[in-house]
């Protein structure tokens, strides 16, 4: 197999006979063994019978159709597991994506040595406000936090090699932080390409303002993955000690003071400083066992599906 392409979708069944047919021309015309895999999650509409009679008369069409919607990092989960192409392209289904560039995309991986190459959508045919400047922020922002130098982490239209998809864990909504994963799993020759970026025909976005509030917030969390997702006890450790022993010799002080400088003085529990002392040391502690139990977690941690197939064609 040389190529698997792994496209997730959310109600977009004017599409996908278009999109298919648009790729086997692709494939057949360069003569690749390929397969396409749909990930229904959850569609509404008649995507998934548009699925189903697809694979009816391609036999290199699959389909996986969850039994609701669970979101786009868990379909391409599930994409990646049934993936077996040495290449792994992965695109969106509303047609926003030029299958014509994957025959590049592929040479990419194979002769030019890449271990994933991401689109850039340098020209777009999006809302400028809605969508094009957050993009911008949203990037400058992740490549600042990543050091991965890409201007479009977002595109959909990314090639992997085999062993890439394998060895990460799409979940939450990290989709959009792929690279950075690849990264942190040891991958590091990644690359970009400015790729075609089409309006869309069908159907309308299924995404909103709201996607880069989370994306800035997954941003915050993939920061501290990789810096101390392996070791949650160097962060929340370290600041619980500080904190304790910040608490702890001040209400040292404030003891010495009482019991030997000040006899006379106010009581210790009448005094403002006393409490604050005792907050910090309480709070340095929570700190200290979040970072323990963060350990604890990590060695115990199980790999959990986070999804449901509803149906699966093979």
């Amino acid at each position: 197999m040389d190529i698997s392409v792994v496209i997730p979708l959310l109600n977009e069944q004017d599409a996908l006979g278009e999109l298919h047919d648009w790729i086997a021309k692709v494939m057949q015309s360069n003569h690749f063994l390929y397969e396409i895999i749909f990930i229904d999650d959850g569609s509404t509409d008649n995507s998934w019978q548009i699925i189903t009679q697809l694979a009816a008369e391609n036999p290199n069409v699959k389909g996986i159709r969850f039994l609701k919607n669970f979101g786009k990092s868990q379909a391409l989960h599930a994409g990646f597991e049934k993936a077996s192409g040495s290449v792994v392209i992965t695109m969106d289904a509303d047609l926003q994506d030029n299958p014509d560039e994957i025959p590049e995309l592929y040479n990419m991986i194979v002769t030019g040595g890449f271990d994933l190459v991401s689109g850039w959508k340098k020209v777009r045919y999006d809302s400028v406000i809605s969508k094009n400047l957050p993009s911008k922020l949203f990037n400058w922002a992740a490549r600042k936090t990543s050091g991965i130098q890409l201007n479009d982490f977002n595109c959909g239209l990314k090639a992997y090699k085999l062993e890439v998809v394998k060895n990460i864990d799409v979940n939450g909504e990290m989709h959009r932080y792929i690279p950075v994963l690849a990264k942190n799993a040891g991958f590091l020759n990644i690359s970009e390409k400015v790729v075609q970026h089409q309006a869309r025909k069908y159907g309308e976005t299924k995404f909103g303002m709201n996607r880069f509030i989370h994306g800035f917030l997954d941003l915050i969390t993939i920061w501290f993955l990789s810096r101390f997702g392996k070791r949650p006890m160097h962060l929340f450790g370290a600041l619980g000690f500080i904190m304790f022993a910040i608490g702890f010799g001040f209400a040292l002080y404030l003891g010495i003071d009482k019991l030997f400088l000040n006899p006379t003085g106010r009581l210790i529990t009448e005094r403002p400083q006393f409490y604050l002392s005792l907050s910090t040391m309480i709070i340095g502690t929570q700190f200290f066992v979040a970072g323990f139990l963060g350990e604890i977690i990590l060695r115990t941690k199980s790999d959990k599906k986070r999804y449901l197939i509803k149906a699966e064609i093979n």
